[in-house]
């Protein structure tokens, strides 16, 4: 169902690679990622289609991009059905000093145009580093295609001498989430030991050490900004620590 891309238009290629990449991804059963490769090659095609004015290209467009919406729209009740059913679930594992694992490249998948809110569990909300964390990851539902109104979090308090540094540092990510018309609600509970990320799509994620699965930077970082800014947090090495990721 792919073309190769071979001596087509740089516009054209770039679309048929990642169909080509999600056809590959059908056959393997990576549904969800295969899923997202169609939706991208599928909108690549259509600014081809834009931008064309032969009349046979035109029409062979329609049909290539017909064909691809017809697997695309297959693919995706059957991942709504497995949900539903609770039966679909993926596990990734992470070795230590692994690069190329950000909040991006990991959760892109699962956040489609219809996530809306978000619901955070995570303990250890607390150091700098660990802010650091939670705000890149608000960073990035910000830059994706979701369009996020609510992002709830429930952590524990510190009740040690960083709590005032807790407080102060979550208070200005939600003045800073404010400025982009995203409402941050904040929970604290004694009690919370598992981590887990929510998408009102229907996606559940289980973390084995939540946000925090970076190593903790080697210089101390003792302030937060007070604007939401783009980062790339993807060549971070991964905490020996950490295990495996579970998607539900």
């Amino acid at each position: 169902m792919a073309s190769s891309g071979r001596g087509l238009e740089p516009e054209s290629a770039a679309a048929f690679r990642v169909l080509k990449r999600a056809v590959e991804l059908d056959s393997e059963s990576r549904y969800q990622q295969a899923l997202v490769c169609y939706q991208e090659g599928i909108d690549l095609l259509m600014q081809v289609l834009r931008g064309t004015k032969d009349v046979t290209k035109k029409c062979n467009l329609r049909k290539q991009i017909s064909s691809y919406m017809d697997r695309a729209e297959i693919v995706k009740k059957y991942m709504d059905q497995e949900k539903e059913d609770g039966k679909y679930h993926r596990q990734i594992k992470i070795e230590e000093n692994a690069t190329g694992f950000s909040y991006e490249s990991l959760f892109r998948e699962y956040l489609n145009e219809t996530v809306s809110e978000v619901w955070i569990q995570d303990p250890y909300i607390r150091q700098v580093h660990q802010l650091y964390n939670f705000l890149r990851f608000c960073e990035m539902l910000i830059k994706g295609p979701c369009k996020v109104k609510t992002i709830h979090l429930l952590t524990s308090l510190d009740e040690t001498s960083g709590k005032e540094q807790q407080s102060s540092g979550l208070q200005e990510i939600k003045e800073s989430l404010q400025n982009h018309g995203v409402l941050l609600e904040l929970e604290y509970s004694s009690s919370i030991h598992d981590r887990e990320i929510r998408f009102n799509n229907g996606w559940m994620i289980k973390i084995g050490r939540g946000l925090d699965y970076f190593k903790k930077p080697q210089i101390q970082v003792a302030f937060l900004p007070r604007i939401l800014m783009s980062t790339y947090y993807n060549r971070g090495r991964i905490s020996p620590k950490e295990k495996n990721w579970l998607v539900l």
